[in-house]
């Protein structure tokens, strides 16, 4: 089992550790147990992952001598909303749970941000332990202590920072996922290697075969790369007011053709699209070579990731909810753009009349 500490402040209890192996499930339980965070766990997951993995995390749970209890949301985008999080709350209430108690986050992205919220507002703030089961929670949004819910006009609109007592990372939670799903993470992983290690894109390039397979030593190496990539950017900038928006490069577009689909465009889908936006946009307006802009582009083909947005999403829609994005300041949306792979920097001008272009692009 491979540990990764976050540093974030020496006098607080902030800082924690990321533990990454191919089958750490009997030490979840164990650590937990020792760490001695909560004398009672509600395991908060998803409809899906409850009946894959939620009977076996709980039972490591009890076997440590823990108590725990499960609690169940639906699936998907759509639970990340108010609703949910007054639900799950009162459930917490009614099952009687108190300061002392502790919440663990199993499932991907929606669970993650649900549950990390809750802990952060729950009687003034719970602890809570990030326990990802897919590829792109185990890379990105696991780590850093983002926790959010959406509203209608967009995305995490509301939230916290909030950060984790500790990340447990199973890779043999991946074995388990649908290839759309592992497609989602292969987003993240793209973007760590254009914004900061383009030898991640090398082995992508390398192995794509291997990749789309779900080759757990290649992925293991790949996601403990990521996961110290963006554990150093979160150390030096914890709550985003400087070099951590670097993470968000694809997502500004991404999260504008997430939310106009109604979310029926997933997450990871979207990223990618953003992302060949931003490197389509930093080549139009001079600063990418086109060369850097085509190896971003056929490396997403060679691993079949979407490259088009779907038809029935409008560019007016698009560029509507880019003007919500919750990064904009003033009348300025923030883009993350590159001078080349490795080399991002934030810009806040990018003309209409070039979003609009390259958006239509994107629909061809």
């Amino acid at each position: 089992m491979n540990r990764i500490k976050i540093n974030l402040d020496k006098r607080t209890v902030k800082s924690h550790e990321i533990y990454i192996g191919k089958n750490i499930l009997d030490r979840i339980g164990l650590v937990i147990a020792k760490k001695n965070w909560a004398n009672r766990l509600f395991v908060i997951t998803d409809s899906n992952v409850a009946g894959i993995h939620g009977e076996s995390v709980r039972a490591a749970l009890l076997e440590a001598g823990l108590k725990a209890e499960q609690l169940v949301i639906p699936a998907g985008e759509r639970s990340k909303t108010i609703d949910t999080v007054m639900h799950l709350s009162g459930e917490l209430m009614e099952k009687g749970a108190d300061r002392q108690s502790g919440i663990i986050a199993l499932g991907g992205g929606v669970v993650g941000d649900i549950a990390g919220f809750i802990a952060s507002i729950f009687m003034r703030g719970i602890p809570y332990v990030q326990v990802p089961t897919t590829l792109i929670a185990q890379v990105d949004s696991s780590i850093g202590g983002k926790t959010g819910i959406d509203l209608p006009c967009g995305k995490n609109l509301l939230g916290t920072f909030s950060q984790p007592k500790a990340i447990f990372i199973n890779i043999g939670f991946l074995k388990t996922l649908p290839p759309e799903e592992l497609n989602n993470g292969l987003a993240e992983i793209i973007k760590y290697g254009i914004i900061d290690d383009p030898f991640i894109l090398d082995e992508l390039e390398k192995r794509p075969e291997a990749v789309r397979n779900g080759d757990e030593a290649l992925l293991e190496r790949i996601v403990a790369k990521c996961c110290g990539i963006k554990k150093a950017i979160v150390e030096i900038d914890e709550t985003e007011k400087g070099i951590r928006r670097i993470l968000n490069f694809g997502h500004t577009m991404g999260h504008a053709i997430e939310a106009e689909s109604g979310y029926s465009v997933s997450h990871g889908r979207a990223v990618v699209l953003g992302i060949l936006g931003a490197v389509k946009i930093s080549e139009r307006m001079g600063y990418l070579q086109e060369k850097d802009k085509l190896r971003v582009e056929n490396l997403a083909a060679s691993l079949g990731l979407p490259c088009c947005i779907p038809g029935n999403i409008g560019t007016d829609g698009i560029l509507s909810r880019l003007q919500s994005d919750k990064k904009k300041e003033g009348d300025s949306v923030r883009f993350v753009l590159l001078k080349k792979l490795g080399m991002p920097f934030m810009n806040g001008s990018v003309p209409d009349d070039v979003l609009k272009d390259v958006i239509r692009e994107l629909r061809a």
